[in-house]
């Protein structure tokens, strides 16, 4: 027999549900009131520009961006109308395309981040110490949510110091 979940265990389920979905929503409408398009957008031209050569494969992109299949296409339908990006032919492979971020594409991320950066700040940022964004990335790390992923900003090494310090008079 399976063992079921904790109610602590579902408890913590139902909050990361929750705050993600309200994090996520109020990040959102932050930058639609700035007047840009949706966070996936965002994220798709930040993939991009991360990458080496500032192209990527669909399927790599959907990985990076943990989307299915359907939604990373007409994400990357999207970004091709705009502008932000242009699909390639692959010269080793004639089947295979690339998506490539133009420089329209990495202006708008960079002019996107100011406003995102912002609402990170409002919506967690103001909320939590230092200390407490390192051990809530542990604790999320130990879950496996981001394991393997490129880290959006790196974190000082006072910060994590400072919050093994606290942890380790905590106990």
């Amino acid at each position: 027999m399976k063992r079921k979940p904790s109610t602590e265990a579902t408890e913590v389920w139902i909050r990361l549900m929750r705050v993600q979905g309200k994090v996520l929503g109020a990040v959102e409408h932050d930058l639609k009131k700035a007047g840009f398009p949706p966070l996936a957008w965002y994220d798709a031209l930040l993939e991009l520009s991360r990458a080496p050569s500032g192209e990527l494969r669909p399927v790599e992109l959907e990985k990076q961006m943990l989307l299915p299949q359907y939604s990373t296409s007409r994400l990357i339908d999207r970004l091709v109308e705009e502008g932000l990006a242009v699909r390639r032919e692959c010269k080793m492979d004639k089947r295979g395309l690339f998506v490539e971020i133009t420089e329209a594409g990495r202006d708008l991320q960079k002019r996107m981040w100011n406003s995102y950066s912002a609402a990170i700040e409002r919506h967690i940022g103001s909320k939590l110490s230092d200390a407490d964004a390192v051990k809530l990335s542990g604790l999320l790390d130990r879950l496996g949510c981001c394991a393997g992923a490129p880290q959006a900003l790196a974190v000082s090494k006072e910060t994590v110091r400072d919050a093994a310090k606290e942890t380790s008079s905590a106990r």
